[in-house]
């Protein structure tokens, strides 16, 4: 509905009378404003006189407004009948609930009628929406009404909601609440059945059609054997344009076994005529090989100097692109060249990889070919038709026995005498068929033995993966072991500085050259030990220190290495007078139990 709702407030005479009907309805007074009412309002049509009353079922405007956006809300208004009059719905109520629409849905459900309501009431509120084909009214406030058509039903769930009333009247039994729902009805769902089948015949009917359409044309029928037949099928044989044909109709009379003694020869004539093509064929096919080939080079040749063409493009982009000549250009100038160089390259690489793949490709097929067999083609050539023509008089003899053996009726001396010569024959194909089995089980023992092969490499593999896992395993031990050892040694040496060096010197002094002294020193006697398993005296040590500093105190050097005994350890070894004290080195036993 396209009306302002102002433009829809009924004056009345009485505005009071008005609101106090509206009130009783249980509905807030719409559109009264209090302004002076219009004199010349007709209450018999409920709008102004002098006015054709809109109907907002009628064909044009419809009681369904047009579809609008969904930020737009339906505004509902009221609707005046003869005998009736329609009130529509708070706007801020959600909408009324639906049960979901059966398929071919004409029939809806009507309830909240006024306990007053006629068939005519209900054919002249819902007869404005479409056709009505079936009322069927209960007793009580509902009933089941059905269109001609579904687009109605939809017409007829907009009512859904409205207030009715029946005149002016405000007693209950002439007041309702309508609710509009789609119903089940089993005449929608015959209907709708039937309108799918319909549907779907027309469906299966055009599928027929279009296959029907799409479908190649039947071959035409083979014709049955006859001597008229035959003779034609000899000469089209012969025919180089109707070979095609005339051969696949050789074909079905061979497979439908037409063939018998008194018509073996004209087949044996039309096969010879058949294997005559050969030779036209393979000349045949030879020329195309060289009009393929003629067709390569000069598509290589093309492609060449197309080739040729884009390098020289790309040198243009390259000289354009030269401090001389790029100074020159604008920024929108510059960013074009760099794009249409970049394309030009691109396309310049893919020509050159497919030039390369066809050089590579004629590569491999001449290394494929040996050069004997380029040289002596033409031998093989001769040698093939001289071969060919041999088998085609030996087939020629052999069909001219056969026949002379089922026209003669051999006796049984000369079938003792060809016994022997199948016996040749079956000899020759037992031997083959041994050498045949004995290949196929060598090849067998090759296999099984390369299976063999292959299960012990798995498994030597799958050896040295472990074998690989459990190395960086103890790589990774020893690399933590080490910085263990390293932390503890730079433990010890700082503990060993901090007793050398006296508390009252400052930070800055312990920093001395003193520290690099004390280290160094350690560290000379911790590779001096290392290389003396069985430990070393104090003397012994000092003796070879001071062949490098001769200020060394042997009571300082013990001293410092009593201070770390994690790295030195102090043994005593010899019984009685040869009683004696050694050093020994122990800064590895960690890493080793780790």
């Amino acid at each position: 509905m396209s009306m302002d709702s102002n433009s829809m407030t009924m004056p009345m005479s009485d505005p009071n009378a008005w609101a106090t009907a509206m009130n009783n309805l249980g509905m807030p007074p719409i559109g009264i404003t209090g302004q002076q009412l219009m004199p010349d309002f007709d209450p018999n049509l409920g709008m102004m006189a002098g006015i054709t009353p809109l109907n907002p079922l009628m064909p044009g405007l419809g009681m369904v407004p047009a579809p609008v956006s969904q930020e737009l809300s339906l505004i509902k208004e009221i609707i005046h009948c003869k005998s009736c009059t329609l009130f529509p719905p708070n706007p801020n109520l959600p909408p009324p609930a639906t049960r979901e629409r059966p398929p071919g849905c004409k029939t809806v459900f009507v309830g909240g009628l006024p306990e007053n309501a006629t068939e005519q009431l209900i054919m002249e509120v819902f007869g404005q929406c479409g056709d009505i084909t079936a009322i069927r009214k209960s007793k009580k406030n509902f009933c089941h009404i059905r269109f001609a058509e579904e687009v109605t039903v939809d017409k007829a769930l907009f009512l859904s909601g409205y207030r009715i009333r029946l005149g002016s009247s405000t007693d209950k039994k002439d007041t309702g609440r309508l609710h509009v729902d789609f119903a089940q009805a089993r005449d929608d769902l015959y209907e709708w059945e039937c309108h799918q089948r319909m549907l779907a015949r027309e469906e299966r009917h055009r599928r027929k059609m279009e296959e029907d359409r799409l479908r190649p044309p039947s071959p035409p029928p083979i014709v049955h054997y006859s001597e008229h037949e035959c003779s034609q099928l000899g000469e089209k044989i012969k025919d180089d344009g109707k070979f095609a044909e005339a051969v696949h109709v050789l074909l079905t009379w061979l497979e439908r076994g037409e063939v018998n003694r008194r018509n073996a020869n004209n087949f044996y004539s039309m096969i010879q005529s058949s294997n005559g093509h050969i030779r036209r064929l393979t000349t045949e096919k030879s020329q195309h090989e060289k009009e393929m080939e003629e067709a390569k080079e000069k598509f290589k040749t093309a492609l060449a100097g197309i080739v040729g063409q884009f390098e020289q493009i790309v040198s243009v982009f390259q000289a354009a692109s030269k401090q001389k000549a790029w100074d020159h250009f604008s920024k929108a100038q510059r960013k074009n060249l760099d794009i249409w160089r970049k394309q030009a390259e691109e396309i310049r690489n893919l020509h050159n990889e497919q030039l390369m793949g066809i050089r590579r490709e004629e590569e491999m097929e001449m290394s494929d070919d040996d050069m004997e067999d380029t040289l002596d083609s033409k031998d093989s050539e001769d040698s093939v038709l001289q071969a060919e023509a041999l088998k085609e008089e030996n087939d020629s003899l052999r069909c001219q026995l056969d026949a002379y053996r089922n026209e003669v009726e051999l006796l049984k001396q000369e079938q003792g005498k060809n016994q022997p010569m199948r016996s040749e024959e079956d000899s020759t194909h037992s031997q083959q068929l041994s050498f045949l089995q004995q290949a196929l089980q060598g090849m067998q023992k090759q296999l099984l033995k390369m299976r063999e092969e292959l299960k012990q490499r798995e498994a030597e593999l799958e050896k040295s993966l472990d074998d690989k896992q459990l190395l960086k395993n103890q790589v990774q031990t020893l690399k933590e072991g080490l910085q263990n050892l390293k932390n503890t040694h730079c433990l010890q040496v700082s503990s060993t500085e901090a007793i050398f060096f006296s508390p009252q010197q400052s930070p800055e002094e312990n920093l001395s050259p003193a520290c690099s002294y004390h280290s160094s020193l350690l560290g000379i006697i911790s590779t001096f030990l290392h290389v003396h398993p069985f430990g070393a005296s104090i003397e012994y040590i000092c003796s070879y220190l001071q062949r490098l500093d001769t200020k060394i105190n042997p009571t300082e050097v013990e001293a410092l290495l009593s201070r770390l005994p994690c790295t030195f350890r102090q043994e005593l070894t010899g019984v009685g007078a040869s009683l004696e004290k050694r050093w020994n080195f122990c800064g590895f036993q960690g890493i080793k139990s780790t």
